[in-house]
């Protein structure tokens, strides 16, 4: 697979979704459905976010790189994601390559109850506090506890929502907000949240202050 990021000098962060910036899918594609990924005003920080809505009937994702013949070619270990839990279904997908040049896949979701290692995938939970949350994925140190092998780069990353099970059925879809993004970005160290960068925090005011979310 041709490489996005191969003969890009990573160091320090990598940002591959910003939800302020003019073109936040850019390198991104939409398997939407009767769903939509739209940019929004989030009550809580006041500024432009992602937000992807899933129905009742289909399921919404969106994947990068656009282009399936290509792969991202990202080195930096850690995956830091910064989204809103509003309650709803939502994972992420990342596939890997390790030192064994095999493609492992790890799927986070916040309705995955326990990790479960299988040859080439690996679920596991992933617990949100109500609303703003900072993921932050080791890949490297996942791809050694699940496989024992050493992470060497990042390939593709996918953000998905399911539909939602009813009580009672609908012949239309009725639209859900599923979750909301502010930044995914890769990094080459562990960032405490006094490290982040500013450019990369959420700030939730609370009376006069502004406090970062964690």
């Amino acid at each position: 697979y041709p490489y996005m990021f191969h003969n890009t000098f990573q160091s320090g962060y990598l940002s591959i979704l910003f939800s302020l910036g003019s073109k936040p899918l850019q390198i991104w594609d939409k398997k939407l459905g009767d769903g939509q990924v739209k940019r929004i005003t989030d009550e809580d920080i006041h500024s432009s976010v992602l937000e992807i809505t899933a129905t009742n009937i289909t399921s919404t994702y969106i994947t990068c790189p656009a282009d399936p013949q290509k792969s991202l070619g990202i080195k930096l270990q850690y995956l830091v994601s910064i989204i809103k839990n509003m309650g709803k279904f939502f994972s992420m997908e990342i596939h890997v390559l390790d030192d064994k040049r095999t493609k492992r896949r790890f799927r986070c979701s916040n309705f995955q109850n326990r990790t479960r290692v299988k040859p080439y995938i690996c679920t596991m939970p992933l617990r949100l506090e109500d609303g703003w949350n900072t993921v932050q994925l080791n890949l490297a140190e996942l791809t050694k506890k699940a496989y024992g092998t050493n992470y060497t780069e990042t390939l593709r990353v996918i953000v998905r929502t399911k539909p939602h099970k009813m009580h009672n059925t609908h012949s239309f879809a009725q639209v859900h907000p599923n979750c909301r993004i502010r930044r995914i970005f890769f990094s080459e160290k562990a960032f405490q949240e006094q490290d982040i960068p500013n450019e990369l925090k959420v700030y939730v005011p609370v009376s006069s202050e502004a406090i970062p979310a964690s």
